[in-house]
Parts: structure tokens; C-alpha cells; sequence
């Protein structure tokens, strides 16, 4: 049971901007926020199943920042409020991606080491560099939703909700073909 709490979260989070665009209109910000807040507490107690520590705080940081966002947008009656959540968690990764700098392993390096723990230093040198690249999406991405929160409801949710998922894809895509080549030539 609450591992389907879990996967319905996670649905419902990845679908957050098209909840807030045709919930608002439909069942009302009250109705809608009730139900953000139900899918973001569960985020937060279930996030306990990650293997990263840093996911583990990407996601409290995230449900927490957006329950009181949701919270806020309740108390005053304004949807505006629960535009910003997008903005909050590429800020959340960005910091996590770039505080592994600091560490030994970037958490790039963690995430292969989990399917390759013998990673060569070619490979290590790789993974910081796409650490690097995810930091730089991260900015962009994060700066294009705080734009959108000053626009049009249409424009955030087209690019919260769907042109961002395709960066993201396309970002995953393109360096999965990359690492391909890479490791053919090794």
C-alpha cells in the first residue's frame, strides 16, 4: 500500500503544473490544493526509500517548499504562489548537483558506481562533466520556470509541464548516446 502511495505521489507531482492549469479551473485552488498537499506529504514520508542521501534531501526540501507554497497560495487565494514549486526544485538539484563538487565522488560518479563500482578514471573525469552539464540545465531550466511565473498560466504550464520534461529527456537521451561512444573507444 505504500508503495502505491508512492508511485501516485510521484504521478501526481510530474503532472503538478497540468493539476494546477486544469484543476484551478475546474475544482477550485482549495480542491486542488488539498490534493497537492496529500501527493507532497506523501513525497516526504516516503522518501525514506532512496539510496542517495541527496535525493532524500532534494525531495524534503521540494515537498516541504511546496506544501507552504501550496499553503500560501490557499491562505491568500492565489494561484501564483503554486507557480514558483518548479523554480524551487530545479534550485534544490542544482545545489545537490554542485555541492558534490566538494565531495569524492560527484553524484553523477555515485549513480554509475551503482551499476559500475569499479568506474575507471576515464570514467570519473566523465561523470564530472556531466555533472557540470546537469548544473548548467539546472540554471537555465530553473530560470526559464521563474520566468514563466510572471506570465501567462498557458506559457508556465506548456513549459513546466511539458517542455522542460523534454529538455530533461533529451539531456538524458543525448548523454546516454555519448557515453556510447565514449565507451567504444576505451
Amino acid at each position: 500500500m505504500r508503495q502505491l502511495l508512492t508511485v501516485l505521489s510521484a504521478v501526481v507531482l510530474l503532472a503538478y503544473p497540468f493539476a494546477v492549469y486544469f484543476g484551478i479551473e475546474q475544482y477550485g485552488l482549495s480542491m486542488v490544493g488539498i490534493l497537492l498537499i496529500a501527493a507532497l506529504g506523501v513525497r516526504l514520508f516516503s522518501v525514506q526509500r532512496s539510496q542517495l542521501k541527496e535525493l532524500k534531501y532534494v525531495a524534503r526540501i521540494s515537498a516541504i517548499t511546496g506544501i507552504s507554497l501550496v499553503a500560501l497560495g490557499m491562505a491568500f487565494k492565489q494561484y501564483g504562489w503554486l507557480t514558483f514549486y518548479p523554480v524551487v526544485v530545479n534550485l534544490a538539484m542544482l545545489i545537490v548537483f554542485a555541492s558534490s563538487f566538494k565531495q569524492s565522488q560527484t553524484i553523477i560518479e555515485r549513480l554509475a558506481r551503482l551499476q559500475q563500482p569499479d568506474l575507471p578514471a576515464s570514467g570519473v573525469a566523465y561523470t564530472r562533466k556531466v555533472t557540470a552539464v546537469w548544473c548548467l540545465f539546472f540554471v537555465f531550466n530553473g530560470l526559464f520556470a521563474l520566468y514563466t511565473c510572471f506570465h501567462s498560466l498557458e506559457l508556465w504550464t506548456l513549459y513546466n509541464g511539458l517542455i522542460s520534461y523534454l529538455l530533461a529527456g533529451a539531456l538524458f537521451a543525448i548523454e546516454w548516446i555519448v557515453r556510447q561512444f565514449i565507451r567504444k573507444d576505451q
